[in-house]
Parts: structure tokens; C-alpha cells; sequence
């Protein structure tokens, strides 16, 4: 099933009855109590399409491993675009692995397929990692995001699913996120029904910890699992910060910063769905807080607040509201240890800061339909 937007899904009622009333009126939507919101669709700067479970269309074969490769067809962007985002969400037994690779397609040339990365919840057997020095005329692989010398229209992705003694992982779900960081985002209205609203989130620093080293998204990411927990009444994915940075490890890469590795981890839990894509701008993540939805943010620590050092380094932060002015409410895993995590930055400096990653943001809410 072809997937078409980031709509926020329904938000998550308090009875049952609710939930069954709001499946009733419409099948289609996630298992939750009031209406949806849609997702704006105007300017050419970004698209998400998606696919869940392994596509029926998509060609499936067996390689000389035993492992089984799924091949798309061509996949239209709708834009002309130079970045691709590539999440994945995946029944990951041990022993198992997933490879996801995608080729840039424009008119007639097709680049060669680029590694997007080798994933699996047991990196010991099967190492998680990205695929750097793949460079070529066409473009190259930025640890977790295929960039372009010049635009395509298209894409093709290769999925290939395996493991020891014939065990192989589960897809569940594949995102693109497609981006013209050449194009300005499209400007929207507010969504003024996310201002005062403050989504109670756990508070979790990325600091403290023996041999923490730039630990920003799996602290955002454990603050928002951890959210889940108390709203569905499931402790397993209530799970401390050191756990999640050991679980989205990126050995190439040497750290715990790959965006879709660490969506895939949180998208691996039975009933969840978590994705990287790109927002035209601040009144998509409103859309999402107004739905009951804390989002995760990519915005440059230093941009966020006047005065703070030098940092060019990405970071990670949670947004969970806005004030009655509009202003952005967040947890931020940089505070040290003693100090608030919950902050309030002015929301100039969050578009601001949040420009460095072109408007990236990992999504991560409950999969029941």
C-alpha cells in the first residue's frame, strides 16, 4: 500500500468505546478518538512516500545467500529532488538483517544503486552500520542521506532481508523522504490549536553516562519511547538512554546520530511506526502536537539560543508544545546533569536552528489500525 503524506494519525482516545467509534467512522485511520489533520502539500521543496509491509508489486527473488531481495519499480518524488531519506521499520528477529539500498532515477539514467545501510537489532552478528566512500559522478551517501550533483525525479529501491539458518527479518514498513534543499520550504499558517498545549514527556539528559559521546537522539528518542510507555501501559519501551544509544549504533559512523537508524530501532517494537522525513515548516509539527504527538527535532544546538557557544554538530531535541504565544516548548537532552531539561526557545531561533538539517524530523507514534 503506497502511502502518499506525514498526516498526523488520530489522536489516542482515553475510553475504548472511542476507539472503536473512531474505526467505525473511519477503518482507515489509526486506532485513536478525534479527528485527523492534514498534512500540507503545497511548495517543492518535500515529499514522503511510504509503503507497508513488503509491497505485493515489488519483484521478490532469492540471492546466491538464500537471503530474499525486494526491487521496486520506479517510485515518483512528485519534485525534482537532490536528497533522499531512506527509513525502514522491521520485525527483527536474532541472527537477522536488512540491507536497504536506493538508485536515483532522472529521465533515462539511473545512478547505480548506493548502500543506505546495513541494519539489525543484533549488531553483533550482523554489524549496523553506514557505508561511507561511495562517491561517484551521480552523488554519494552523506552517512544516512543519498545527496546529488544534479536533481532526479525518481527513485528505486532494493531491500534485501536475511539471516543464519534461513531466518530473515519482517518489513513492516518503508519510508522516503524526498527533499529540494535547493527550493525554499512552503510557508503555512500556524496550526494555533497546538498553541497551549504541553504534552507531558519524561525528562532524560544525554549526559551522565560512562563513555556517553554525543548521545542527543538516543536520548530524544528514549524520551519519547518512554512517553508510549505511560500512554499505552507498556513498559518495555520505557527504556533508559544508555540501552537506546547501544541499540542504534552506527559502527562506520562511530556514533548514535543516524537518523533512520534510530527510527528503525523504535519502529521494531510490535505496534509502532517511526520514520525520518523533512516538515516544510513550523505549522506541521503543531499539526502533530496538536494530535497528541511529541516530535523529534534536528536543529542546531548553538542556533537555539543567543550567546551559546560555536557548535556546527547536529543535535536532537523533543519538541513536546507550544506556549499561548506560539513559542516552542521542548525537552532537550544537551542540559547537564541538575539542570532543566524542559525548555522554552523563542520560535524564530527553532526555525532558525532547525533550517541546519533541512526541517528534519524523526516521527514515532503507535501503529494500531
Amino acid at each position: 500500500m503506497l502511502l502518499m503524506a506525514n498526516e498526523p494519525p488520530l489522536r489516542l482516545g482515553k475510553q475504548a468505546r472511542n476507539v472503536l467509534a473512531a474505526l467505525t467512522v473511519a477503518a482507515a485511520c489509526f486506532l485513536c478518538g478525534c479527528q485527523s489533520l492534514s498534512h500540507p502539500r503545497g511548495g517543492s521543496f518535500s515529499r514522503f512516500k511510504s509503503f507497508d509491509n513488503s509491497p505485493a508489486d515489488w519483484a521478490a527473488t532469492t540471492n546466491t545467500s538464500g537471503a530474499r531481495v525486494l526491487l521496486s519499480g520506479k517510485i515518483p518524488a512528485g519534485i525534482p529532488w537532490n536528497e533522499l531519506i531512506v527509513s525502514w521499520n522491521a520485525t527483527a528477529p536474532d541472527g537477522t538483517f536488512l540491507k536497504v539500498e536506493a538508485a536515483a532515477i532522472s529521465g533515462i539514467h539511473q545512478t547505480k544503486f548506493y548502500t543506505m545501510g546495513l541494519w539489525s537489532l543484533d549488531g553483533n552478528v550482523f554489524p549496523r552500520t553506514s557505508v561511507p566512500d561511495q562517491a561517484d559522478a551521480d552523488g554519494t551517501v552523506d552517512t544516512d542521506t543519498l545527496v546529488l550533483n544534479h536533481p532526479a525525479d525518481a527513485a528505486q529501491l532494493r531491500v534485501t532481508l536475511g539471516g543464519t539458518n534461513g531466518a530473515a527479518p519482517t518489513l513492516k514498513f518503508i519510508g522516503l523522504s524526498f527533499a529540494n534543499t535547493k527550493a525554499p520550504a512552503a510557508a503555512h499558517p500556524p496550526n494555533r490549536a497546538a498553541w497551549g498545549r504541553d504534552i507531558p514527556t519524561p525528562e532524560r539528559s544525554q549526559h551522565g553516562y560512562p563513555g556517553q559521546n554525543g548521545w542527543c537522539s538516543p536520548a530524544a528518542l528514549s524520551m519519547v519511547l518512554s512517553r508510549w510507555a505511560e500512554v499505552l501501559h507498556r513498559p518495555e519501551l520505557n527504556l533508559p538512554v544508555p540501552q537506546v544509544a547501544a541499540a542504534v549504533y552506527d559502527r562506520a559512523f562511530n556514533g548514535t546520530g543516524n537518523w533512520p537508524f534510530n527510527t528503525a530501532f523504535a519502529g521494531s517494537f510490535d505496534g509502532m511506526r517511526a520514520y525520518v522525513t523533512r516538515f516544510n515548516d513550523l505549522s506541521e509539527v503543531e499539526n502533530w502536537i496538536a494530535a497528541g504527538i511529541p516530535v523529534i527535532l534536528s536543529a542546531r544546538w548553538d542556533w537555539l539560543e543567543p550567546g551559546r557557544p560555536l557548535d556546527r554538530d547536529g543535535h536532537l531535541i523533543v519538541c513536546i508544545g507550544f506556549t499561548a504565544s506560539g513559542d516552542v516548548i521542548v525537552n532537550d537532552p544537551a542540559s547537564r546533569p541538575g539542570e532543566p531539561v524542559r525548555r522554552i526557545y523563542q520560535r524564530a531561533n527553532v526555525i532558525h536552528a532547525w533550517s541546519h538539517s533541512h526541517n528534519t524530523v524523526y516521527l514515532v507514534y503507535p501503529d494500531s489500525r
